[in-house]
């Protein structure tokens, strides 16, 4: 049976309605999530810095297994802020936090950042395999599936069109409520999330997806992936490597927790057990 087409919903509609959707399909394609200036500001940076990174250099900390995996002729870069203070703009996304809040905040006391990553899958690069991308924490999810509760959540947004001749991100609707976690058929049928510029598709880390194939001679696909996990778990991405207290003072607390200048506290509100510096916890720069 060919999987369902994907819900597309605009960024006005109601949250519940956003929200049965993800939970219905495993993720939704948001009209209109990102507002343009970002999105331009955004897609300036990225495309200037990515002249200067090689396809195919990166290994997703997978060594040569990962080079398939993230593509030999697609540039990816993560450290975001550093390039643009567009991405803050982007972290204070008030529909996303919504939609992470109600995803996450059952399963945690707060989230993080897991990765934000510039994406731009080049001419005639093939289909990515299909994979969840939970299954960065594996021992959680084989210990748990199919009863795994949701530890991250993703948006893959448009910086301008992406088509399914471009690339765009395939999904197989459903996949997250199968009752196995293994996937004994790579090329399972999926459907593409086709994307206008500051458009997002938000999906569970619990659903199959994976890139598209760039059927095009000569364009680039581009769009940036943004996701965030549980804070009980280690995320892709070494944030205050890239940034600290002092650099993040002008942000607001949001940003501060979510690149790992705040602490943590398994008990929602109650104020911060780990995470913490000198035994005491990082305290309010906002």
């Amino acid at each position: 049976m060919s999987p369902s087409s994907l819900s597309r919903l605009p960024a006005v509609a109601p949250v519940s309605s956003i929200l049965d959707a993800y939970h219905e399909d495993g993720g939704v394609v948001v009209e209109g999530m990102v507002d343009r200036p970002i999105v331009e500001a955004l897609r300036t940076a990225a495309d200037r810095f990515a002249t200067t990174v090689q396809p195919g250099g990166a290994d997703q900390g997978l060594g040569a297994d990962g080079k398939s995996f993230v593509g030999n002729s697609t540039v990816r870069f993560s450290s975001l802020g550093m390039l643009s203070s567009a991405y803050f703009d982007l972290l204070d996304n008030p529909l996303y936090a919504a939609l992470a809040d109600a995803v996450l905040l059952p399963n945690c006391g707060s989230y993080w950042v897991n990765t934000a990553q510039v994406m731009y899958i080049g001419p005639g690069e093939p289909a990515q395999v299909l994979h969840r991308d939970a299954d960065n924490w594996f021992q959680h999810m084989s210990a748990t599936w199919p009863d795994t509760p949701e530890v991250t959540i993703s948006a893959m947004i448009g910086l301008e069109e992406v088509t399914e001749e471009l690339g765009a991100t395939r999904t197989v609707p459903g996949s997250h409520r199968w009752l196995d976690l293994e996937v004994s058929d790579l090329d399972e049928e999926s459907v593409p999330a086709e994307l206008g510029p500051g458009d997002a598709f938000v999906y569970s880390g619990k659903v199959l997806h994976g890139g598209g194939a760039n059927l095009t001679p000569d364009r680039w696909r581009r769009a940036l992936h943004l996701s965030f996990v549980v804070g009980w778990l280690t995320p892709e991405e070494a944030h205050p490597l890239d940034y600290t207290a002092d650099d993040l003072a002008g942000r607001s607390t949001r940003v501060q927790r979510l690149l790992g200048q705040r602490s943590y506290d398994p008990r929602p509100h109650e104020g911060g057990g780990l995470w913490l510096r000198h035994v005491r916890p990082i305290e309010d720069q906002a």
